[in-house]
């Protein structure tokens, strides 16, 4: 593929990514934010991570389904905004629902489950986004970086227990990303197996 049209694309992933937290500027500039606009801002910011995060695992998948090599050029892109999301959902609690009320958010992260899953999954977010530059892959070398970065599946599964604690009755939606994620591991599981395997067998 020509740098003109990884150039094109790459306009096309940042739009694409951009646009929930554009959507959700332009609700509240017009007062859409629901009558609860606190709690609006909060799952919308939530689910957006938890979206992009799949998105990121699934790149490595759909490469070697597909058999189209650039897509790798965007997993750590659609990663970054994961983060992004992730720090607009932590800020959303930590300001508009707790206004910076730190014992009480520690109250919080200690008696209350889903808070501890969302809260472990915003925290293994934070050395993957620390270390996506290239710069830290040689200073880390290869192999240990693609170690630390594998923490992103333990995120995704603190991010869905996460909604799916936070939702109680109604599971439909977070069972939705759940079987997702499943799916997702059984493929990365599957495909290491497929590599180890010996040559004829």
């Amino acid at each position: 593929m020509t740098r003109r049209r990884i150039l094109i694309l790459k306009c096309l992933v940042w739009a694409a990514c951009l646009a929930p937290a554009g959507r959700l500027v332009f609700r509240g500039a017009a007062g859409r934010l629901t009558a609860n606009p606190i709690e609006f801002i909060t799952l919308s910011t939530g689910t957006w991570t938890l979206v992009f995060l799949l998105a990121t695992l699934s790149v490595t998948p759909l490469r070697k389904l597909t058999g189209l090599s650039w897509l790798i050029r965007f997993r750590r892109l659609i990663g970054l905004f994961a983060f992004f999301y992730g720090c607009l959902h932590f800020t959303a609690y930590v300001w508009l629902d707790k206004f910076f009320d730190i014992p009480e958010m520690v109250k919080d992260v200690l008696k209350r489950p889903f808070i501890t899953a969302g809260f472990c999954a915003f925290l293994l977010l934070i050395p993957l986004a620390a270390t996506s530059t290239a710069g830290s892959i040689r200073r880390l070398g290869g192999r240990n970086w693609q170690l630390l970065h594998r923490a992103i599946y333990l995120s995704a599964v603190c991010a869905v227990v996460h909604f799916w604690w936070k939702v109680k009755a109604d599971v439909r939606e977070p069972a939705i990303y759940a079987a997702v994620l499943v799916a997702l591991l059984l493929l990365r599981v599957t495909g290491r197996r497929a590599a180890a395997a010996p040559p004829g067998n």
